[in-house]
């Protein structure tokens, strides 16, 4: 009988565990390899997730295609609209392949838990791997309840200084790509299953795992020792931009951890080290898909902290609308949003700032900015962009304090204090002073300019905020 390795996240060959496992399976079994990926446009559309990513994920799936081609494993895809139509669909797909096991990765969401759960339920032979993160879900825990099982951290510094222990005393390094098991195969790349244009965004984004690693690679040379220092600069090229290839598995998490590694190897212990700071987003990246699993309420759209229900969110769509497409009358923040909707991806300080505007200087919901950011993010991830707008609007775990309020005045000035940035993404703007960029647009500032005044005034938000923000306080 042969074996299913269902690809869904973890879109490479190397440090597969689903994917190796399938192939020692094969060979115990003296059984073929078959590959599927299974789309499901009309679920990821409920799910928010964008056309750019989901064209960047095909473009991925076509360079696994041929990888696994080379190694003798034939890739298909199947398409359901819905994940309940999945059962039926894998079902016919391994009776016409013979198939008796299936091995795939564990997702965290709560829609595509409930769904493996029911092939479970069904008999389905499958066997899910934990590799989305590097210490599985559940086992992070305060060490005072251990006893009853633990609890799941609610302040992501002890978390982080749990997983640290944890992950030192584990073996961590990524499982080389499994050995051929066939004679290679013709690979047909796969079309989209849509009808819409493609994306010049994509352009920047090389596809496969080797782009994904060259990407490591540079950033190892150029910028992770001396990311702590630059990765608040949106001018400049401080950051890995790895998001998009973790968001699906083109890369993993393991694979960077072990680049930090060799180059730091101390940086587990050491504080001072220069690349605990990249450490640290890796482990926030842990920590907001354990909190994804440990409460199933933030994938169905739930204020982690109650007290946020009590928000009386103003929720204007033009001032919304103004939002999106970067006409707020302030520089940063507008830049920022052409950003991401030119590329598809944005800066994460930018990402706190514009979020901090729409949600305390606009009083909208942070569900509306999240939706908004799904549906354009090429690094779209559910975890992080969940936990990265509820910690903006102080609704959510560890989140900043309802008080705490971006001036995006000062940030601009702080971060991108020669305009380089701002000046990028707003032309009209190019020829102006320096220290005009870091005002906000006002009477007589920008006029011949054609750039907006701004749709609310500092101060005035701020006050107005705080005045609806204080049902977050604590009793």
């Amino acid at each position: 009988m042969n074996t299913l390795v269902w690809f869904r996240q973890d879109l490479r060959t190397i440090d597969n565990q689903a994917l190796t496992r399938a192939c020692e399976d094969a060979n115990a079994r003296g059984g073929k390899v078959h590959a599927l990926f299974i789309a499901s446009p009309g679920q990821w559309q409920r799910h928010d997730m964008g056309v750019r990513q989901q064209r960047f994920l095909l473009a991925n799936l076509n360079a696994l295609g041929e990888e696994l081609a080379s190694m003798g494993i034939p890739l298909s895809l199947l398409k359901v609209d819905f994940f309940y139509q999945t059962a039926a669909a894998l079902k016919a797909f391994c009776k016409e392949h013979g198939i008796s096991s299936i091995f795939a990765g564990a997702q965290i969401e709560i829609d595509e838990r409930r769904r493996d759960q029911a092939l479970l339920d069904k008999g389905f032979p499958l066997q899910l791997t934990d590799e989305h993160c590097m210490l599985p879900p559940g086992s992070v825990v305060t060490q005072g309840q251990r006893d009853q099982g633990g609890a799941m951290y609610r302040v992501f510094t002890p978390f982080a200084r749990r997983w640290r222990e944890i992950a030192a005393s584990r073996s961590l390094w990524p499982i080389p790509a499994p050995a051929s098991v066939a004679t290679p195969v013709v690979f047909t790349p796969f079309a989209f299953w849509g009808d819409i244009n493609d994306d010049p965004a994509l352009d920047k984004w090389p596809v496969g795992q080797d782009a994904a690693l060259e990407k490591l690679s540079r950033f190892r040379e150029l910028g992770m020792g001396r990311y702590g220092e630059n990765r608040d600069f949106p001018a400049i090229d401080g950051t890995s931009s790895l998001s998009p290839y973790l968001a699906l598995g083109v890369i993993s998490p393991r694979q960077c951890l072990a680049a930090l590694l060799e180059d730091f190897p101390d940086v587990f212990v050491n504080e001072s080290s220069p690349a605990r700071p990249w450490l640290n987003e890796l482990v926030w990246r842990e920590f907001y898909r354990h909190l994804l699993v440990a409460f199933p309420g933030l994938s169905m759209a739930k204020n982690f902290n109650p007290l946020g229900d009590g928000i009386r969110w103003r929720n204007d769509e033009t001032e919304f609308e103004a939002w999106k497409h970067g006409r707020t009358g302030y520089p940063l923040v507008d830049a920022a949003m052409r950003q991401l909707n030119q590329t598809g991806w944005m800066h994460n300080r930018l990402r706190m700032v514009v979020a901090s505007f729409l949600t305390k200087h606009l009083l909208i919901d942070w569900r509306w900015g999240e939706r908004y950011f799904r549906e354009q993010l090429i690094d779209g991830c559910l975890a992080a962009n969940n936990g990265g707008w509820q910690w903006a609007a102080g609704t959510g775990c560890d989140a900043q304090p309802y008080f705490r309020i971006f001036n995006p005045m000062s940030q601009s000035e702080k971060f991108d204090p020669e305009g380089r940035f701002i000046r990028k993404y707003l032309p009209e703007l190019a020829q102006w002073p320096t220290r005009s960029l870091h005002q906000a647009s006002g009477p007589g500032l920008f006029d011949s300019s054609g750039y907006p005044s701004p749709i609310v005034e500092h101060t005035q938000a701020r006050v107005r905020a705080l005045d609806v923000m204080a049902v977050m306080k604590k009793g």
